[in-house]
Parts: structure tokens; C-alpha cells; sequence
């Protein structure tokens, strides 16, 4: 370590650098952001803010604390290095400068360190306090030059490095101290410091790869702590030892290098690392080659760059296919490779030979044999199959194939099977064994990738393929197909329509002769001859048909052979029907409704003709002459080819449905001509023109049948309320004509009376039983003959002189009145039979009987004797039983 010396000189307060050079020590490596020293400017006026520069940036940093930083690594020269540097008044602008002289230090012998230096003194520089005398002398700031440690010191510790002290110790109690990172800050407790005697120490080994250096202040105080002396910067260095080796970043590393390499082609490059000083030789790495394995074509194919660690071929002679990876044992040795002092290391490069396109696939034979059935499509009939030395599965060995001669017509192609690189030669156009029996064909075979340049090979191989084709039993097939025939409709059935045959390709083949079938015919007009295919028909032909489509009728016919296996082929024949005039046109529409008086609402009509042009229109319309009225009551005008109007000839035409005839001619020739029959519903119209409800209900789709139904059920419902009405209003006169024998409240009409007479027996079943019930009304003979008479009726002879009741209410008088009524009853011609309902309630006009119910009443002499009535017959013995008897 070099000594610190300190020099002093007595002057006045003066603002700039205490001198015009400043020389320092430093170590031989400069690290970049070190500090180097700390250089000190006087400031009379301590408000001035000072900025300072260097004369060299790229390599020297002032900071605002004036401390000189190292702003790049580098090693100094053996010669001094020297820069200025500046200080500026940011307020003034006034510039101050000073020369910096660095010296490295001296190479480090070996020797002991106790003998190497002797503990040097540094002493604070006095300064005059503020207040005193100005003419007093002060002392200069010292700049301390770096202590240089070495690392991994073996001691003994505490080792000592330098004293503190102030020269005010004489006058005054002093106590020191030091600050900073390794004293009072972490690390802790590195640098020591006696506070009485200022001795500075260290009391462990320093490693520089964790601390380069350490940047102390010491402090300098009286007794009370009040400071003294101002702190001086001590800057510590850890001066590095060669004691760590280097270390690659990988293990392994992995390159690769295409075959076929001129020399002189990068590789890779491999890197190490030391934690030394790699600005010292401590950190400076060189690399080399140990082993190469395998070792062919040459031991040595590869270099390293001994300071970069980048690896390129130095030899030729790369082959994938002979050497495919080398391995490379790399040594890095630190001390610029000194073998003697250096520490090293190794790692393994591997280095990968990549495949290029040396070799062209060469087909393994001169000539493929294979084989395809006629008429067959996609199928493999040959596989084609090459070597290639190249790596598989990459461009240089996938094989690509073409076809050069042989196949004029593109009848097949080759295809590349990607796993086993093979040509598979497919058909790909049906092939006929009546034509060609056999191919031969020319292929060649190539990379998908040209072959890289030098090489010597022919960049494709050539070989033929021989293909046989095999025969097999094929369908027949109609010539030609489909058959067109024009034919006039109306052909009848056995008639000869054509021959419609096939044709067997296969002409080697020992076979008889086709047969014909019938396979779709959807009119069931044709039958084929099954030997010679001769057509003929079976029925009409009709162009009207639904199954003639746009005049053409399609019939499919089917032809095999008895070939192993049996083929058969099918063939369609087309028949163009000609039209001829058969059918008579028809008026359309059947129904039409007009008004039924004059007026412009003629009914267009339009014929309507199956046939057509020129079997069709232009029609003619006409009316026929019978019957009459046709014509009297109606005209037609043809209004185009195809239609007419039909309107009423008279003024006024009564609403009903008539049918109105119409003649209807075509064009044909000869000409075909119908009448038809147009039903016309002349209906009652409004001011509109429009038919009413009802006819609106006839036009809305019902027919005359149903309508003349609607109307007799109208009528017939109607007929049956009127005699309902009618009933009703002679049930209420009958009613009002009856006047009752006796008065009202005495009235006895609620009890049953049951009557035993039956009449005379069987023989009286030939009476009229239509006289059932009496007259209301008398009506004259000549109107109706006599002794036929309706059941409410009244007799149309004289009427009998039934008796007339007397006023007065006597029994006696009730017997007589009721005997005369019985005799008249039998001597009466038109009274109904004794088995036959007999009605007594007519009493004619002018009776004077009074109620019945007296009878029953004590006012009405209730103590006669009515036993007499026993005598007059069955007919009044509930009357004999309710009277007579005494007092039961």
C-alpha cells in the first residue's frame, strides 16, 4: 500500500481549489461507478452552489460532493493518467480548474504485510472558526487517497490500517469515530476505530466479490460531542484475488451446423463466467478445445475463438449420413489461460449435423409389374418404391413421382405414400380390355426440394411400370341411347312401334345371345320381344295422356347376357306422339250467371281443347238453330280464337237456370266439333249489376237441385205453421160455440164418466170412421159429395130435432131430454157406430138447461127418488149409481 503523505501551507481565505494538481494512487483495474478520490474546493461564501465537470465524461465523473467516479471499467497504464477538472458558480458563471494526476499502484509481491508498510498517520486539517480573527492561519482540506485491502486476508485481526488524528488533541480531549456502510451501517462491525488513539482496523477478511469497496467518514470531537474537526472520506478497496473459477452458463450446449459445411462456417458460441475481476486477469477467460469425438473425417473439424468462445468449422467433409452429431469437451481458464496459475473449467458442445438434399431417390428396380380390372377406378394397381439417404420425413427425402411416357390419355397417376415414401400408381379413367390389354408406362421419382449445390448425382431417377389388364364380364348397352321414335297418337294396339336392341362389349367372352324385359313402362302401352327387341304396343297410344310429358313418352327396357357374373344394361326409348285432331273442344266454364234484363254483363266463355295448333284453335262459336228459343233468347260474338261472349238477345229474361248449347269447331282437319252445354243462372240483379243473396248463394257454388230442395222444405215448413194457426183459431171458436147445460160454478166436467157401450161388434167396421167428429160449418152439396165427410166437419144433411132442455130443473125432465137424444141418436144416418167415439157435447143453439151441478145440490130437490134410472140402460148406470140407492 502506498504511503499517504500530507502537506500543508499557510495562505488566506480564497475561494477555488486549494491546488492546481492533485495527484492519487489508484489500483491498476478501474471498475466502472468506483470512486477514486474526492477532490475539495474552498468556498469563502458557503451559500455559492459549486457544479463540477470533468474534461473527460466517457471516462471520469464528478459529483456534486466533488467525489471523482469512474464512469467505464478500464485498466490504467503503467503511465500517470491525467484529466482536468472544473468547478462553475451556478450564479455567477466564474470557473475554477484543477489538474488530476492518477497513479496505479504498484504490483503487490508477496511479501509480508507487516513488513510491506508502515502505519501511516492522517491528521485533520485545522480550520479557524468562524468568529475568530481573520489573520489567523488555516489549514488546507485534505483529499485521503484510497486504502487498497487485499481480499481474504489471513490476519491476524484486528489488522490495522491507518491512524486518525488532529493536531488539536494537544489542546483539547478528543474522541474519533467512523461512519458509513462496514462500521455503524450493514455490514456491521467490519472497520473499527479506537476512540482514543484514532486507530483504524479491519477485523475480518473482505471478499471483493461481495464488497468492491467501502466508503468511510471519520469524525473527530470534544468531550461534550461537539464536532472539532470536519469528517474526512476514507475510501477502502478490496484488491481482488484470483479465488473463484470460471463457471459456464450451461452444462451442456446444443448447436448444429448443415452437412457439406465449407470451413470457416459459425456454429455456436459457448460462454463462461468468473466472479473475479474481469477488468483484472483475476476475470480474464480463455477458452479451448479439449476432444472432438468421433473423430472422423478429421480429429480436428471445428475451432473455438479463445476469447470469445464462438465455435466454426476449420474442415471439410460434413456427412449427415456417415457422422450425424459431434461432441466438443470446451475448456475456460481464467488468468488469460495461464495453465500455471489460471483455474479452469469445462463443458460439453454438442453439435447436431443437419440434413441438405445430397441424395436423389433412386428407385430400388428397373421395372414395376401390375395389374387392373377393366372398368375399375381408383384402385392401386402398382407400388413404386425408392431410397433416399437423406433424413426421412423431411423435403430432402419425401419423394415426389411423375409419369413421362405411356399414358397419352391421363388414365392414372402416381400418388406419394408419406409414411413409407412409396409411388402408388392409381387408375383414375375407366379402362376398356377390348382397347388396351396393357400399359407401359414411364415414371421418375425427385425430391421435393432441389439438390443442393455440388452434388454430383443426377437429380431424378427413371423406371417403366408394366400394367395388365384384366378382362371381365361388362354390360350390355343400347345403341342408341336414349331412342327417340315419332309416332302419331292414336296408334292401336299389335301394332309394330320398333326395334330397339343392344350391343355386348365383351367379344372375347363365349356368350349367347341378350335378352330383352320390359323394366319401366308407365301406361302399360309397349311389349318387347325378348329375343330380338322388337317393340309393339298394347294399347292405344294417347298424346291426352298424364303420362306423356311435353309429347315425349318415356318407357326404360332392360338387356342382359349370362356371363359370369350375368350383366345387364338398361336403355330408354323416347316416343315423340304426334297430335291428330281427336278431341272436340268444350266451353269452359259449365255455369255462368247473368241478369235478367239487358244490360252489358256478357259472360265470357272460353273453348277449351286437348289438342294442339293446329288441331286447335282458332274456334268458331255458334248457337244451334233447335230448339228455337236458343236463339230468340240469346246471341254469342267470338271475341278472340279462343273466346266468346254469350249475352242475352231479348230485353228481359225471368230468373231461373237455363241450359244454353253451344257449338264449338276447332281447326282441325278435318274439323272436330262438339256441343256443350252451358248451365246459365239468370238471376234478379241491383242497381250494381250484382245478383242478390240468394242468387249470390247459387253463384256461390250450389247446384239447382239443392236450391229447388231448399225451396220445398221453405214451403212445406210454411204449410205447417198456417194449419198449426188454423187449428188453434177453430179449437178457440169451438170452444166459444159450446154452451154447457148447466151454469158454470156448477159445472161437473172434472169427473170421469165411464161409458161400458162398445158398440155392435166386427160388422160395424165398414162404417166411414171419417165421421168421427160434428160439423162447425154447413157447406153446399154441390161442393162435396154427400157421405164423405172430414172428421171436423159438420153433417151436410138436416140437422135431427134434438130435444130442447127445459128451463126448469126437474128429473123428469132430465130423463125425457136424455131418451129423445138417444132415440134421435139411433134413427140419425150420419151418428158414428156404437164402437165409436160418441160426441154429446153439441147442444145445438138456444138451450135453456141450466147446470148439471144441481143435480148434486139441496136446493134442487135432494130428497127425490132417481132409482128409475136403474130402468134406463147401461148408459146411465153411473147416474143410477150416484143418485139412486137411497141414502148411499
Amino acid at each position: 500500500q502506498a504511503p499517504i503523505k500530507a502537506t500543508c501551507e499557510d495562505l488566506s481565505c480564497k475561494t477555488g481549489f486549494p491546488e492546481d494538481v492533485h495527484s492519487a494512487v489508484v489500483s491498476r483495474s478501474v471498475h466502472g461507478g468506483q470512486p477514486l478520490l474526492n477532490v475539495r474546493f474552498r468556498s469563502c461564501d458557503g451559500n455559492k452552489k459549486i457544479h463540477f465537470g470533468s474534461s473527460e465524461p466517457e471516462d471520469f465523473r464528478v459529483g456534486e460532493d466533488g467525489v471523482v467516479y469512474a464512469e467505464r471499467s478500464f485498466q490504467l497504464s503503467a503511465e500517470p493518467t491525467e484529466f482536468v477538472v472544473s468547478a462553475q458558480d451556478k450564479e455567477t458563471q466564474q470557473e475554477w480548474q484543477m489538474r488530476v494526476k492518477l497513479t496505479p499502484e504498484p504490483a503487490f509481491t508477496g511479501a509480508s504485510e507487516k513488513n510491506q508498510r508502515k502505519i501511516e498517520e492522517i491528521i485533520f486539517p485545522w480550520q479557524q472558526y468562524k468568529h475568530s480573527s481573520p489573520l489567523k492561519r488555516q489549514k488546507r482540506d485534505w483529499v485521503i487517497p484510497p486504502i487498497n485491502l487485499p481480499e481474504n486476508s489471513k490476519g491476524p485481526f484486528p489488522q490495522e490500517l491507518v491512524r486518525i488524528r488532529s493536531d488539536r488533541d494537544k489542546s483539547l480531549s478528543l474522541r474519533y469515530s467512523v461512519t458509513g456502510p462496514g462500521a455503524d451501517q450493514p455490514p456491521t462491525g467490519i472497520f473499527i476505530i479506537n476512540p482514543i488513539s484514532g486507530q483504524l482496523s479491519v477485523t475480518k477478511p473482505l471478499d471483493r466479490e461481495q464488497i468492491a469497496s467501502f466508503h468511510l467518514r471519520a469524525h473527530a470531537v470534544d468531550v461534550n460531542g461537539n464536532q472539532v474537526e470536519n469528517p474526512i472520506d476514507i475510501v477502502i478497496n478490496v484488491i481482488d484475488m484470483n479465488d473463484n473459477r470460471p463457471e459456464f452458463l450451461h452444462q451442456v450446449w446444443n448447436g448444429t451446423v448443415p452437412e457439406g459445411s465449407k470451413p470457416g462456417t459459425y456454429v455456436m458460441t459457448v460462454t463462461a463466467i468468473d466472479a473475479d475481476d474481469p477488468n483484472a486477469q483475476n476475470g480474464m477467460l480463455r477458452y479451448r478445445i479439449l476432444s472432438q469425438a468421433p473423430s472422423s473425417p478429421s480429429p480436428n473439424m471445428f475451432t473455438i475463438n479463445n476469447e470469445t468462445g464462438d465455435i466454426i468449422t476449420v474442415a471439410a467433409g460434413l456427412d449427415r449420413e456417415k457422422v450425424q452429431q459431434y461432441t466438443l469437451i470446451i475448456q475456460a481458464t481464467d488468468m488469460e489461460g495461464n495453465p500455471t496459475y489460471g483455474l479452469s473449467n469445462t463443458a460439453t458442445a454438442v453439435i447436431a449435423v443437419t440434413d441438405v438434399n445430397d441424395n436423389p431417390p433412386e428407385f430400388t428396380a428397373m421395372t414395376f409389374y401390375g395389374e387392373v380390372p377393366e372398368n375399375r377406378v381408383d384402385v392401386i394397381v402398382a407400388n413404386l418404391t425408392v431410397t433416399d439417404k437423406d433424413q426421412p420425413h423431411t423435403p430432402a427425402w419425401n419423394a415426389m413421382y411423375r409419369m413421362t411416357g405411356g399414358d397419352p390419355t391421363g388414365r392414372f397417376t402416381i400418388l406419394t405414400d408419406p409414411n413409407s415414401n412409396d409411388g402408388l400408381v392409381t387408375v383414375v379413367k375407366p379402362i376398356d380390355f377390348e382397347t388396351n390389354r396393357m400399359f407401359v408406362l414411364t415414371v421418375a421419382a425427385e425430391n421435393q426440394v432441389p439438390l443442393a449445390k455440388g452434388i454430383q448425382h443426377p437429380p431424378q431417377s427413371t423406371a417403366t411400370v408394366s400394367i395388365t389388364v384384366i378382362d371381365v364380364n361388362e354390360p350390355p348397352y343400347f345403341v342408341p341411347n336414349p331412342k327417340l321414335v315419332r309416332q302419331e297418337e292414336g296408334l292401336m294396339a299389335g301394332s309394330m312401334l320398333t326395334t330397339f336392341t343392344a350391343q355386348d362389349p365383351d367379344r372375347y367372352m363365349q356368350q349367347t345371345s341378350l335378352r330383352y324385359s320390359k323394366l319401366s313402362d308407365p301406361a302399360n302401352w309397349l311389349k318387347i320381344d325378348p329375343v330380338n327387341g322388337q317393340i309393339t304396343t298394347t294399347a292405344v297410344l294417347d298424346r291426352e295422356s298424364i303420362y306423356v310429358q311435353n309429347n315425349m313418352y318415356n318407357a326404360t327396357f332392360l338387356a342382359s347376357d349370362n356371363g359370369i357374373p350375368p350383366m345387364s344394361g338398361t336403355g330408354t326409348l323416347q316416343i315423340y306422339l304426334l297430335d291428330i285432331n281427336d278431341n272436340a273442344p268444350q266451353v269452359h266454364p259449365k255455369e255462368a250467371t247473368t241478369c235478367e234484363t239487358l244490360q252489358p254483363n256478357a259472360i265470357n266463355i272460353t273453348a277449351v281443347d286437348p289438342d294442339i295448333d293446329p288441331n286447335a284453335g282458332p274456334f268458331a262459336f255458334e248457337l244451334p238453330d233447335t230448339p228455337a228459343s236458343i236463339k230468340r233468347n240469346w246471341t254469342i260474338v267470338r271475341i278472340s280464337g279462343d273466346h266468346a261472349q254469350l249475352s242475352l238477345r231479348i230485353r228481359f229474361l225471368e230468373a231461373g237456370i237455363y241450359d244454353v248449347p253451344i257449338v264449338i269447331t276447332d281447326s282441325g282437319n278435318p274439323h272436330a266439333s262438339s256441343t256443350s252445354l252451358l248451365k246459365v243462372k239468370v238471376c234478379q240483379c241491383d242497381l250494381n249489376g250484382d245478383c242478390t243473396d240468394v242468387d249470390r248463394i247459387v253463384g256461390a257454388g250450389l247446384g239447382t237441385g239443392a236450391i229447388i230442395a231448399i225451396l220445398l222444405c221453405i214451403i212445406i215448413l210454411l204449410i205447417l205453421v198456417l194449419m198449426f194457426v188454423v187449428w188453434m183459431k177453430r179449437r178457440d171458436k169451438e170452444r166459444q160455440a159450446k154452451q154447457l147445460l148447466i151454469d158454470p160454478e156448477d159445472d161437473v166436467r172434472d169427473n170421469i164418466l165411464k161409458y161400458d157401450e162398445e158398440g155392435g161388434g166386427e160388422e160395424d167396421q165398414d162404417y166411414d170412421l171419417s165421421q168421427l167428429q160434428q160439423p162447425d160449418t154447413l157447406e153446399p152439396d154441390a161442393i162435396k159429395p154427400v157421405g164423405i165427410r172430414r172428421l171436423d166437419e159438420r153433417p151436410i144433411h138436416a140437422e135431427p130435432q134434438y130435444p130442447v132442455r127445459s128451463a126448469a130443473p126437474h128429473p123428469g125432465d132430465i130423463g125425457d131430454f136424455i131418451n129423445e137424444g138417444l132415440k134421435a141418436a139411433d134413427n140419425d144416418p150420419t151418428a158414428p157406430p156404437y164402437d165409436s167415439l160418441l160426441v154429446f157435447d153439441y147442444e145445438g143453439s138456444g138451450s135453456t138447461a141450466g147446470s148439471l151441478s144441481s143435480l148434486n145440490s139441496s136446493s134442487s130437490g135432494g130428497e127425490q127418488d132417481y132409482d128409475y134410472l136403474n130402468d134406463w140402460g147401461p148408459r146411465f148406470k153411473k147416474l143410477a149409481d150416484m143418485y139412486g140407492g137411497g141414502d148411499d
